[in-house]
């Protein structure tokens, strides 16, 4: 009994101090890690650092991410008296030292030796600390270690990437990760099949990246042989003057040891001028030295009469019976025919996805365009079909009502209401703008066209050199609200700005609005009847001087609003208008003059070829513009009157 307490008073006062021991042996475990390697630790290479890394990897312990990282900013350090290493910071005259294990302050130190990794083991370091910031609830720091595997992809980041797919919080990013596991999966996993269904998933996908990584692994290599090897995973073979030159291919036999080397015109020129004797050369006067055939006779005599080092002559007949005893070929990277099958047919797949979606972008950036044009021109059509007055003056009221919104912008700061005070405003001005050169210009030019052409191209320069003198030459910023910017992106290949959507929208709600007013209210029909026919309609009690008055306001109103929206994506000059008063009279032409379903047909057709001409030549849009142009030319040759063409008494006309 007298034994028995004995033994437990023992073990009171033994274990606590055990449990103290063993605490103190785990925190100590990344140290004593590092010690095992101190060596390495201390002077790293980028061929051996793995198995240091490898073993705080496999330890588990929670400071191992935070050592790698200071490892690799060079924030690590070893104490010179007992070789142990420290987190250190600058501190007087010595060092103030933070234990590795629990981050607790371990005092100071003057005897610091500072761990600098070079660049090789750096980059080896930032690989291993991927897999930790996968899953850091940091999400800059795990878009920076996807960034990292982009970068570097490895076989070795397959497992840690998956495992952070499901907790990633982000939707994106899941994404990201998903497409990225996908990509590492396709080249690097263990088994074919495995290989194989990743790339078949692949397949599905547009994104720059899917395309990167299957044209990794369909890259070959040319390679020339006597017969094709059995074991080589063939990716296609090459006729000589049909897939590859005949020239090539010799090279190609030469680069493989395969042929000699063929001599070259100057070498040739040079060996036969170093023997010249007696005038002949190989036997040959040098007086006959004027043909190919010669000069290839003497030099062929002259290699096999002198001792030189100089290549042989390569005749057509040689060359031609290397090129037949030999094939040439294209060889996969990689050799397993089963995952470049399947590659080569998903990489056909996505490029044939994408091809369709490009279309589709470019339908939508055509229709986009379209939307402008026919904003600009719409104005243009009411006038000149109603009137048939040519106003070159026309981009100008589209400047004027750029010019509007921005200054409404210095007096109303956000940017949502002064969109919506610029828009009345703007039709407002150009609307009593338009009305005040009717009524003193336009009304005494009326069946004077010539006169009135030359008459509003003088307007337009004046209004062009008003706008310079108030605003300057520099472009003014027209700044669209904070709901318009970016675009919508449908998939990684078609996407839209929201501008040009707002764009759209607005062309669609004035096609609306001047439909209703042209067939739904007395001054559409007034408007129409002066269109067919102004003599009838000054008879039938309407004042055609007053529609005429109206109408001509009505249209620089519009294009006064059309200079807001336009705005907001381009530059607001003194010249803006400029830019588009060719295509609103291309618009108003090939449409049908006067008519508003034409101008819609017209800024379509418009719009549309100029994109697909652009599609062919993307970095020369003027030239783009000229064929289009040189296009509408012929199209009018054929179609005169436009695509939608007046009917009845205005058509005479």
């Amino acid at each position: 009994m007298l034994r028995a307490l004995l033994i437990v008073l023992a073990l009171c006062f033994v274990l606590p101090g055990a449990g103290a021991q063993a605490q103190q042996a785990n925190a100590a475990d990344l140290q004593s890690i590092l010690q095992r390697h101190a060596d390495e630790v201390a002077s790293p290479g980028r061929r051996t650092v793995g198995v240091v890394i490898d073993d705080l990897v496999a330890s588990g312990l929670p400071g191992v991410s935070e050592f790698l990282e200071r490892w690799q900013n060079k924030g690590v350090f070893q104490r010179a008296s007992d070789g142990l290493f420290f987190y250190a910071e600058p501190d007087g005259d010595g060092y103030a030292l933070t234990d590795i294990s629990t981050l607790e302050p371990a005092g100071t130190a003057p005897d610091m030796t500072e761990v600098r990794p070079n660049g090789g083991v750096r980059r080896v370091l930032g690989a291993a600390l991927v897999q930790f910031q996968l899953s850091d609830p940091d999400r800059e720091r795990r878009v920076a270690a996807l960034d990292a595997i982009e970068r570097s992809p490895d076989a070795d980041q397959i497992e840690p990437l998956t495992q952070s797919i499901d907790t990633e919080p982000d939707a994106a990013l899941k994404r990201r990760k998903e497409r990225l596991a996908g990509n590492l999966a396709a080249r690097f996993a263990d088994t074919t099949e495995e290989r194989v269904a990743a790339i078949n998933r692949l397949s599905s996908e547009l994104d720059v990246e899917t395309r990167s990584v299957l044209n990794l692994i369909l890259a070959s290599t040319a390679r020339a042989a006597p017969t094709l090897p059995e074991d080589a995973n063939i990716a296609r073979v090459l006729t000589p003057g049909t897939d590859i030159t005949e020239a090539e291919a010799y090279d190609r036999l030469v680069a493989a040891d395969l042929a000699p080397p063929a001599a070259t015109s100057d070498q040739i020129k040079a060996l036969l001028t170093r023997n010249i004797t007696d005038g002949r050369v190989g036997g040959v006067p040098v007086g006959q030295l004027n043909t190919e055939e010669a000069r290839a006779r003497a030099y062929a005599a002259l290699i096999e009469d002198v001792d030189t080092d100089v290549p042989a002559l390569v005749t057509d007949d040689t060359r031609a019976a290397a090129l037949s005893n030999h094939v040439f070929f294209e060889e996969y990277s990689e050799p397993d025919p089963a995952v470049t099958d399947a590659a080569r047919a998903a990489l056909d797949e996505v490029e044939a996805r994408v091809a369709r979606n490009q279309m589709l972008d470019i339908s939508l950036d055509a229709l986009s365009l379209a939307s402008i044009y026919f904003l600009a021109a719409i104005g243009l059509a009411v006038t000149f079909g109603v009137m048939g007055v040519i106003n070159m003056a026309h981009g100008e009221f589209i400047m004027m009502g750029a010019y509007t919104g921005y200054v409404v912008q210095q007096f109303v700061p956000d940017y949502t209401a002064s969109l919506i005070v610029a828009l009345p405003l703007a039709f407002l001005v150009t609307f009593a703008a338009g009305v005040a050169m009717e009524r003193l210009v336009i009304r005494h030019l009326y069946h004077r066209p010539l006169e009135t052409l030359l008459a509003t191209f003088g307007i337009s320069i004046a209004l062009q050199q008003l706008a310079k003198n108030i605003f300057g030459t520099q472009a003014r910023p027209l700044t669209s609200p904070g709901w318009l910017d970016g675009a919508w992106v449908i998939n990684d290949v078609v996407q839209i700005a929201n501008i040009r959507i707002a764009i759209f929208v607005l062309a669609l709600l004035f096609l609306g609005l001047i439909l209703f007013i042209l067939n739904k209210t007395r001054l559409g029909l007034e408007v129409r009847a002066v269109t067919q026919n102004p003599g009838m309609a000054a008879s039938m009690g309407i004042n055609p001087d007053r529609i005429n008055m109206l109408t001509f306001g009505m249209g620089s109103g519009i294009a006064g609003i059309a200079g807001v929206a336009i705005g907001l994506y381009a530059k607001v000059t003194s010249e803006m208008g400029a830019d588009y008063i060719v295509q609103s009279f291309m618009t108003v032409v090939v449409g049908g003059v006067g008519n508003v379903w034409g101008t819609l047909a017209g800024a379509t057709l418009i719009g549309g070829l100029q994109k697909g001409i652009e599609w062919f030549n993307p970095s020369n849009t003027l030239a783009a513009q000229t064929y289009m142009i040189l296009f509408i030319i012929l199209f009018i040759q054929f179609r005169p009157k436009g695509i939608v063409a007046l009917k009845g008494r205005a058509a005479g006309d």
